[in-house]
């Protein structure tokens, strides 16, 4: 199998890490070699942070090059923007609907720009865009975005789902395990 390549793009603080780990734990328990790489950007301040999870028959690096990434998963709208150059020309970005201002913008140095899923879809890309922290909320807590993301990837894996849900039960603790089990779903059913 040909090298998939899963980039996971949000702000500091929204369980991005959570979403690779259980990536990376969800694709080795399927037989996959995996590789998962964190890259902390100023994520204590709120700055941009992306994690990479590469899978297939042999993975050597774990970094993913611009034009290679098959999903690009997204916890705020300008992120996956920021990020479309490393999506493939059929790759699918899966992100949530959610703005948080930038630096520029809460100086007021800048605006945060419009239109975001429309331009995306301009530029060739497949988007699948939708209110996940609405959907969080629905489950619990707004914390569950990343689960909520995703339950909505699943949509685009041949996977089992009790596979998903080992994943969840191996990395979530267990007392936030039926939240998060629940904001699976409705990410998945959305």
């Amino acid at each position: 199998m040909e090298t998939k390549n899963i980039m996971i793009v949000g702000v500091g603080g929204q369980g991005s890490l959570l979403a690779s780990k259980l990536l990376g734990h969800l694709l080795l328990s399927q037989g996959y070699d995996v590789k998962v790489s964190e890259v902390h950007g100023m994520s204590q301040r709120g700055g941009s942070v992306v994690t990479y999870v590469r899978y297939g028959d042999r993975v050597y690096s774990p970094v993913i090059d611009q034009g290679e990434a098959d999903f690009i998963v997204s916890f705020e709208l300008l992120e996956a923007a920021r990020w479309l150059p490393y999506l493939k020309k059929d790759g699918q970005i899966v992100t949530n609907t959610q703005q948080m201002d930038p630096m520029p913008v809460i100086t007021g140095a800048a605006e945060y720009p419009l239109d975001l899923v429309e331009k995306m879809k301009a530029a060739g890309a497949k988007v699948d865009a939708m209110d996940c922290l609405k959907l969080a909320k629905e489950a619990g807590s707004a914390k569950a975005v990343n689960i909520v993301l995703m339950g909505r990837l699943s949509h685009y894996f041949d996977l089992p789902e009790e596979a998903w849900m080992a994943s969840l039960e191996a990395n979530v603790p267990a007392k936030f395990l039926e939240l998060n089990k629940k904001a699976f779903a409705l990410g998945k059913n959305a």
